[in-house]
């Protein structure tokens, strides 16, 4: 599809149908949608925080922050050689923010944007578009609180779209397409909200998510 003829509405009929788009390079004219056969999702109960993660998140004196710099962060994810973030895509996500079914988890050392995710949320599910990463762990710390957030705010599933051996190892698996649409079917009749009332986890607590429950008070984003 011709990438100055898509719409954020476009976007969200196809994330609905379960279907995203990619451009094949920064300058790729065109959006193409995919569908895998195998797909990519993080089960909010089965993120893996390793014992170092942990420590790391406990011990960071990094800031973690949502949606304070949403553009800096999809520019952070499209930094890189090859990228499918196209000039056209980074403006529709832009669109889809001010709308407010984008979101981003942004990690900060003082003034420098050093890690982060962002991804589309429709019903309960949030489809991650991509992760960036400027400190070592900056990404899966990113990661961690955004599982967090999701399993706080009532989300029940957490699109990859692929699996890569780094969301491998954090507990991503693959299920077969048919398997995932019916999964996005039953999350798109439920709510969710990606800034639950009174969400204010403790690095502590994020570091314990993986093993517990999820508390939404007390100290950090």
């Amino acid at each position: 599809m011709d990438a100055a003829l898509l719409t954020p509405d476009h976007l969200l009929r196809g994330y609905a149908m379960g279907i995203f788009p990619m451009a094949q390079s920064r300058d790729d004219p065109q959006v193409h949608w995919l569908d895998p056969r195998q797909r990519g999702i993080l089960p909010l109960d089965g993120f893996h925080i390793s014992r170092s993660l942990a420590q790391r998140i406990r011990r960071a004196q990094w800031q973690v922050r949502a949606d304070t710099d949403f553009e800096a962060v999809v520019r952070g994810c499209a930094d890189r050689e090859e990228t499918w973030i196209s000039d056209r895509i980074l403006a529709l996500y832009l669109d889809l923010h001010r709308r407010g079914f984008a979101h981003s988890i942004e990690v900060w050392d003082g003034p420098d944007l050093v890690g982060g995710v962002y991804g589309v949320v429709l019903g309960a599910a949030f489809f991650g578009e991509s992760m960036f990463s400027r400190r070592t762990d900056a990404s899966k710390l990113a990661l961690a609180w955004t599982v967090h957030r999701l399993q706080a705010g009532g989300f029940t599933l957490f699109d990859t779209q692929f699996l890569t051996p780094h969301l491998a190892s954090l507990g991503a698996v693959e299920i077969p397409r048919e398997v995932y649409h019916r999964r996005l079917a039953r999350a798109l009749q439920q709510g969710a909200d990606f800034a639950p009332p009174g969400y204010c986890p403790s690095p502590s607590e994020v570091a314990a998510s993986s093993s517990g429950g999820v508390s939404t008070t007390s100290g950090g984003v």
